[in-house]
C-alpha cells in the first residue's frame, strides 16, 4: 500500500465519537514521541481493530527506523489486548445489566407476553444471533409449541409444533438438557421430521442452541437462539441463555400463580374473609418482589435480601453457608426447586446450575402460606444472582491485581505512569513503602489434585488479604507472592508473621512467609520488585531449612545471616541493629566503649590483656564491659552474639575506611 493510499484511508477513517478526546488530523500517524500515543488515541475513540494497523503501515511507508517500527508493533499488540479486555468487560456488564433488568421486569410482572418478549429480545441481542424464540409445552397434546419469536420471517416456522423427541427442541423438552448444533440438517442426534425440517429450512436456520425452561425438575418449555450460518456457541453463551431461561420460567410460574389466585378469588366471592386474607398475601408477595428489585438495582447484598424478606414474612430469615444448613432438607430443596419444611423452619436452596451456594432459612414459622413459600423461593433466586455477580466481580479484580503484580515482577519496560494509574484504580499506592512476601503451603500431599486445590485456596486467601490491605497478589513458583504496604512503625518481620498467621487460618494449613526488606517508589527502578521477591524467597527457604515452617520472617530477623539473604546488602542497618546502642552511647557521653569492645575481642576476650592494650586499669576495663552488657544484653558474650558483634565491628571499620584496625 502506497503512502498516498494510507493517508487517504486515514482521512476517510470515522471521526471520534462525541465526548472522546480530541486528536490531531493524522490521529493514527506515529509521532516522534511515545509509541503508545497513536494507540491510546485509537482506544480513546473506540476505533475498529483494523485501524490499529495504520500506525505501523505509516511508519514503514515513511521509512522510520526498525526500532521505532518494532516499538509500534509492541504497542499495537498491547493496545489490542487492552481493547479485547475492555470489550469483554463491556459484554459482561451488558449481560449482568440485562439479567438485572429482566429480574426487575419479573418483580413487577403485569403482562407475561411482554416479559417473555423482552427476555427473547435480550437473549438475541446479547448472543448476537439472527433469531431467538421460546416454546412452551402443551400437556394436553403432549407436544411443544412456539410462544414468542424474535427475528423470525417465516410464517410456517412461527406456527411449528414439535412432538416430544422431535427436532432439537423436542429433544431438549424431553431430556431436560441443553442441546446445540452447528449444522442442523447434518446432525442426526435428534429425530428429523418433514414438517419441522421444512419450517427450519424456510427460516434458513443452520446453527441452533436450545436450553430447557425448568420449574423444579419439570420442563415447561425451551428457549432457543439460532443463526442462519454455521456457528459454535461458547460455554459462556450457553450459560447466559440458561440464565434467561430460568428467568423466563420464573415469569411463567409467577404469571400462573397470579392466574390461579385470580381464579380462586372469582370462585370464592362468598368467602369474603378468605378473599381478604389471600389479597393480603398477594400484596406481601408484590411488596417483596418490589423490594428485591430495588435491592438488586442499588447494589444490595445477600443479607439485605434476607432482611427485606424477614419484614414481609413477619419472621426471621437468614442466609447460611451450605455446610451450616440441614443437609437432607437442603438437598431436597435443590432437587425440587422449592422451599421445604424442616421441623419449625423452612429451607430454600440458593443454587446456580449444579453448584450449591448456600440457603435461606426462615426460622420458627411452621405454618407458611404457599404464596409466602414462593416469596422465599424468589428471594433465594435473587440471592443466587447477587452471589454470582459478586463472585464475577471479585474474580475479575483478583485477575487484574495479579496481572499488575506480574507486570511489576516481569515487565521491566512498563510505563511508570500507566502502572500508577492501574494501581490507583485498585486503590493501591505504588509510591508508598511496601514489602514483598513469598508464601508457601507446608502441608504437602501426594494427591496432585488435592495439592492444586490447596494452592488455589492459598491464592484466593492471599488475593482477599491483598484486596483488603490495598495490596497486590499473584500465584507464582508453586506458592503466592504478595505486595503489601508496610504500616508506620511496623517491620517487615512483623508483617510476615501476621501474614503467615492470617493465611494459615484461612486455608487451615501451615503457611510459611518470607519477606523482603522495605521497598519504596516501586516504579522508579524496573527491577525493584523482582529483586525484593528474590530476597523474600531466600528468607522463605531459610525458614524452612531452619525448621521454622509455618512462621514468617524477613532478612533483618536472621542477624548477620540476613546480610546473605538480603537482595541489597543492608550493612549499615546490620551494624546499627547489632552495636548501634554502644555507638550512640559513646557519641552522647564521649566514652570509649566501642574502642574497649574492639580491643577486648582482639585480645581473645581477656580483660588482663585488654587493659595492657588500652593502657588502663583492669577495673576500668571491667566497668566498661559491664556497661556494654547493659546496652547489648546479658548474652552479648555468647558465641553467636559475639560473632555478630565482631562482624559488626569489622564492617563499621570497613565502612569508615579504618581497616585494618589501628594498634594502640
Amino acid at each position: 500500500m502506497s503512502r498516498d493510499h494510507l493517508r487517504s484511508a486515514e482521512r476517510n477513517a470515522p471521526a471520534p465519537a462525541a465526548g472522546a478526546p480530541g486528536r490531531a488530523p493524522s490521529g493514527a500517524r506515529p509521532r516522534s514521541g511515545s509509541a503508545e500515543t497513536p494507540y491510546l488515541e485509537l482506544l480513546a475513540r473506540g476505533a475498529s481493530a483494523d485501524a490499529y494497523e495504520q500506525p505501523v503501515l505509516l511508519a514503514r511507508a515513511e521509512g522510520l527506523p526498525p526500532e521505532r517500527i518494532a516499538a509500534l508493533q509492541q504497542a499495537r499488540a498491547l493496545a489490542l489486548r487492552v481493547r479485547a479486555e475492555l470489550e469483554g468487560r463491556r459484554r459482561r456488564e451488558a449481560e449482568l445489566s440485562a439479567l438485572f433488568e429482566t429480574a426487575h421486569d419479573l418483580a413487577g410482572l403485569r403482562d407475561l407476553d411482554a416479559v417473555l418478549q423482552a427476555i427473547v429480545q435480550r437473549a438475541r441481542s446479547l448472543l448476537g444471533t439472527d433469531v431467538a424464540y421460546l416454546s412452551l409445552n402443551d400437556p394436553a397434546r403432549g407436544d411443544t409449541y412456539m410462544r414468542v419469536t424474535e427475528g423470525s420471517v417465516a410464517a410456517r416456522f412461527q406456527q411449528l409444533r414439535l412432538g416430544m423427541g422431535e427436532g432439537l427442541g423436542g429433544l431438549v423438552a424431553q431430556t431436560a438438557r441443553p442441546y446445540v448444533t452447528d449444522d442442523y440438517f447434518r446432525d442426526d442426534r435428534f429425530q428429523h421430521t418433514r414438517t419441522i425440517d421444512a419450517g427450519v429450512r424456510d427460516e434458513g436456520l443452520v446453527a441452533i442452541l436450545g436450553v430447557p425452561l425448568m420449574l423444579g425438575h419439570h420442563v415447561i418449555g425451551v428457549l432457543f437462539a439460532a443463526d442462519r450460518r454455521s456457528r459454535v456457541f461458547e460455554r459462556e453463551q450457553i450459560a447466559l441463555l440458561g440464565s434467561f431461561a430460568a428467568l423466563a420460567a420464573a415469569a411463567i410460574d409467577t404469571a400462573n400463580l397470579l392466574a390461579e389466585t385470580r381464579s380462586a378469588l372469582a370462585g370464592l366471592e362468598h368467602a369474603n374473609e378468605i378473599i381478604q386474607d389471600r389479597s393480603a398475601v398477594i400484596e406481601r408477595a408484590s411488596d417483596v418482589h418490589d423490594r428485591l428489585a430495588e435491592l438488586v438495582l442499588r447494589g444490595g447484598g445477600v443479607h439485605d435480601v434476607a432482611a427485606a424478606v424477614s419484614q414481609v414474612l413477619d419472621g426471621t430469615v437468614e442466609f447460611t453457608e451450605a455446610a451450616a444448613a440441614p443437609a437432607r432438607a437442603l438437598e431436597s430443596s435443590r432437587a425440587e426447586g422449592h422451599a421445604v419444611r424442616h421441623r419449625d423452619d423452612w429451607i430454600a436452596a440458593v443454587a446456580a446450575g449444579g453448584e450449591l451456594l448456600g440457603a435461606l432459612v426462615l426460622r420458627g414459622h411452621p405454618g407458611l402460606d404457599p404464596v409466602d413459600q414462593r416469596t422465599l423461593e424468589r428471594a433465594a433466586m435473587v440471592t443466587s444472582l447477587l452471589l454470582l455477580a459478586r463472585r464475577s466481580a471479585a474474580e475479575a479484580e483478583q485477575r487484574v491485581r495479579g496481572e499488575l503484580l506480574d507486570d511489576l515482577l516481569d515487565a521491566r519496560d512498563r510505563d511508570p505512569r500507566l502502572l500508577r494509574e492501574r494501581a490507583a484504580r485498585l486503590r493501591a499506592d505504588l509510591d508508598a513503602t511496601h514489602a514483598v512476601l513469598a508464601a508457601r503451603l507446608e502441608g504437602g500431599t501426594a494427591d496432585a489434585d488435592e495439592e492444586a486445590d490447596a494452592r488455589r485456596r492459598l491464592w484466593a486467601a492471599a488475593s482477599h488479604l491483598a484486596a483488603t490491605r490495598q495490596g497486590l497478589a499473584a500465584a507464582r513458583d508453586g506458592g503466592t507472592v504478595l505486595l503489601l504496604p508496610l504500616p508506620p512503625g511496623d517491620t517487615a518481620t512483623d508483617l510476615a508473621r501476621r501474614t503467615a498467621r492470617h493465611l494459615g487460618a484461612a486455608v487451615h494449613e501451615p503457611v510459611t512467609v518470607g519477606a523482603s526488606a522495605p521497598v519504596e517508589h516501586l516504579t522508579a527502578r524496573p527491577d525493584t520488585v523482582a529483586a525484593a521477591y528474590t530476597e523474600a524467597r531466600r528468607c522463605l527457604d531459610a525458614l524452612r531449612l531452619l525448621g521454622r515452617s509455618g512462621d514468617g520472617s524477613a532478612a533483618e530477623d536472621f542477624g548477620f545471616l540476613g546480610l546473605l539473604l538480603a537482595g541489597e546488602r543492608d550493612i549499615a542497618g546490620f551494624v546499627d541493629r547489632t552495636i548501634g546502642q554502644v555507638v550512640a552511647y559513646d557519641e552522647r557521653r564521649g566514652t570509649e566503649l566501642l574502642r574497649t569492645l574492639d580491643a577486648y575481642f582482639s585480645c581473645g576476650m581477656s580483660p588482663t590483656r585488654t587493659k595492657d592494650e588500652l593502657h588502663v586499669h583492669v577495673n576500668t576495663v571491667a566497668q566498661r564491659l559491664e556497661r556494654v552488657g547493659r546496652l547489648l544484653g546479658d548474652d552479648w558474650q555468647s558465641p553467636a552474639r559475639a560473632l555478630e558483634i565482631q562482624l559488626a565491628l569489622h564492617l563499621r571499620r570497613l565502612s569508615e575506611g579504618t581497616w585494618p584496625p589501628p594498634r594502640t
